[in-house]
């Protein structure tokens, strides 16, 4: 087997894994792009039998269009999420796509947990006064998570995870899915998103981001909140309206927001922009609040999870080639 693979959005961690995963296929041809794959890069793409990309790559129609025109028939996805690949077109273009489906499903649930713990606890800021020699406790009361009312939007293999760990917290956890998983169903109460937005202390998002999950959190959800509930996001950042965040932060009408993904993240996440000027005005607003706190995508970023979305991503680009793909993986 030949193939020709180029790996767009790479960092150094990337390419340790996949190099590794690569090593145990001959024939597979590893070329890393540090650039993102859009309009303006897709040229790289000359003579690639596949391109695997990330969370923030751009595949609309006019780079998939260039894509197939390229002689490019597989885009390999290395995570769960497709949103940012234009499927009409892949299909039109007859450009396979694939993806990651479940490579830690533990690693984010932790994650959403860890902001949730560091927000109740003030823990962040914590750290900082100690280190200043400042061990007053006024401003960092917390409350205590075992009896809290908690909503999980999103029951699949994250969600799942996530209502799992906080079952073992004590909590009381409501979940909403349209597809309500039976196992989960046994500790847990499926209900409805309005009664998840009325009735909750905490609200933790782990659903896909298509059309009825868009700005499923704006400004007349927010509304329907209890007074004080603390968000959490680590799915996908257009599923928050972050305009109507701001307005729920300054009525005090969201106590607290964690966010490790942001709707305009794409300009600003996996980079070092600490000499530079951020012109977003809206992140920096959101930076302003002293109950947010920001993660930059790091809740997949655990040494399990990236060992295991290397060796699915490159067992789906081997397949492709190979004419042998699992319908588990296929997207279309």
């Amino acid at each position: 087997m030949q193939c020709k693979i180029g790996v767009f959005s790479c960092q150094a961690y990337d390419r340790d894994t996949l190099s590794q995963a690569a090593a145990q296929h001959a024939g597979a041809e590893l070329r890393y792009f540090e650039t993102a794959l859009t309009q303006q890069s897709v040229s790289l793409c000359q003579g690639l039998d596949t391109v695997c990309v990330f969370v923030n790559d751009t595949l609309d129609e006019s780079v998939v269009s260039a894509l197939a025109k390229l002689g490019v028939r597989h885009i390999a996805l290395r995570c769960a999420g497709y949103n940012n690949v234009d499927l009409k077109a892949a299909k039109k273009y007859r450009v396979c796509v694939t993806r990651v489906p479940a490579y830690s499903p533990h690693s984010v649930a932790e994650h959403a947990i860890a902001l949730m713990l560091t927000l109740n606890r003030k823990t962040h800021r914590a750290f900082n006064r100690v280190r200043e020699g400042n061990f007053n406790l006024n401003g960092l009361m917390g409350f205590t998570l075992h009896g809290k009312r908690v909503g999980v939007i999103g029951t699949g293999h994250i969600g799942k995870a996530t209502a799992h760990i906080l079952k073992g917290f004590g909590c009381e956890v409501l979940c909403y899915d349209p597809q309500p998983d039976s196992t989960l169903a046994i500790d847990c109460t499926y209900t409805s998103i309005h009664e998840i937005l009325s009735k909750s202390d905490i609200i933790t998002l782990h659903c896909p981001l298509n059309d009825d999950t868009y700005h499923l959190i704006n400004r007349q959800s927010i509304g329907q909140m209890k007074d004080g509930v603390m968000l959490i996001n680590t799915s996908r950042g257009a599923l928050i309206d972050t305009k109507a965040m701001i307005t729920g932060l300054k009525s005090e009408k969201i106590g607290s927001l964690g966010i490790d993904v942001y709707e305009q993240e794409a300009s600003l996440f996996f980079s070092d922009h600490s000499m530079e000027i951020i012109h977003d005005d809206i992140f920096e607003r959101l930076q302003t609040f002293p109950n947010v706190l920001i993660t930059g995508h790091q809740g997949f970023f655990t040494r399990e999870a990236m060992e295991e979305i290397a060796s699915v991503t490159l067992a789906n680009i081997v397949n492709f080639c190979q004419g042998r793909l699992s319908d588990n993986n296929r997207v279309i």
